[in-house]
């Protein structure tokens, strides 16, 4: 490839047009109409958008935009000498202050965010969550996965609080749902992992508390069962001077409060005082003239009747 052939590929930048260039005072009374009084400073750059369009560029002085600048675009029509104006807009420089690049909101979301009257909804392919048994081969028509439910969702005037359905007494279903059994999804084995591995993190074994524990949690007699397999390696502490009383806590973690731990030891008992009410000290009421503590030309002169 020859030099001529890649100097005819390399995109050409335009020159400012000059009338357009000179327009500064233009443009500055465009930006200064568009802004505030007094905060459109100094002239900083023009530069070429097209044949016969230039930018100019001015300092911004308003507070809590630092870094940023007014742009204003004029341009002339072909031929003409008349410079109009185009656009006038604030615009951000290399060194100007941004807001953070937005995030959707359910990667913004923590655990601890939700607070009373908030709602979460949950994907139907949620990892933590699997399929459960319902009785049927269709979820119900209250469950978030369900066709019925999505269009609901779908309407603005849903209300999807009168679409709870109750089985017959004494069916199947019935009885699964008062051993807690008929739910449309259940968790996952992932989901089983990640909750044990939080909950582990804050009440476990490598914790500080539990590593200076006399004694791990399931042997203490203020630990309460759970049911599940989740009930194979965490309990929920019952003990009010434990700081992981009403928590789940792993099996291994442990704290002082231990039922087990130690016997609460005896106060010592002061020994009685011992009084010696055989011999007595002097003390005198009156200074010694002989002891050097008091010069004799401060001593009283007479007696004052105190005796």
């Amino acid at each position: 490839m020859s030099a001529a052939t890649t100097r005819s590929r390399t995109p050409r930048t335009p020159a400012p047009d000059r009338l357009c260039a000179e327009a500064v005072e233009l443009a500055r009374a465009a930006a200064e109409e568009a802004a505030y009084p007094g905060v459109v400073g100094e002239h900083v750059s023009v530069v070429a958008e097209g044949d016969r369009v230039v930018t100019h560029f001015f300092e911004s002085k308003e507070p809590g935009y630092r870094g940023w600048r007014w742009a204003v675009t004029v341009t002339r029509a072909s031929r003409a000498k008349n410079v109009t104006l185009d656009e006038t807009v604030l615009l951000p420089g290399d060194d100007a202050l941004l807001a953070p690049e937005w995030v959707p909101w359910s990667e913004r979301l923590r655990p601890g965010d939700m607070g009373p009257g908030d709602l979460l909804p949950t994907d139907a392919d949620d990892l933590r969550l699997e399929p459960g048994w319902s009785g049927e081969d269709v979820p119900p028509p209250n469950s978030v996965v369900s066709t019925e439910m999505a269009e609901l969702v779908e309407a603005e005037d849903a209300d999807v609080t009168d679409r709870v359905v109750v089985p017959e007494r004494g069916s199947i279903t019935s009885v699964a749902e008062e051993l807690g059994m008929r739910r449309a999804r259940v968790l996952s084995r992932y989901g089983l992992h990640g909750a044990a591995d939080r909950w582990d993190e804050s009440f476990g074994a490598k914790t500080a508390m539990a590593q200076a524990a006399p004694a791990s949690c399931v042997s203490c007699g203020f630990l309460v069962a759970i049911g599940g397999s989740l009930g194979q390696a965490f309990g929920i502490c019952a003990n009010e001077f434990s700081p992981a009383d009403g928590r789940l806590v792993s099996l291994s973690y442990g704290c002082g409060g231990h039922s087990e731990a130690a016997v609460m030891p005896t106060p010592p008992r002061p020994a009685p005082p011992v009084l010696d009410s055989m011999a007595t000290d002097e003390f005198p009421l009156r200074p010694v003239p002989d002891t050097g503590s008091v010069p004799p030309a401060d001593l009283p002169s007479a007696d004052l009747g105190h005796s």
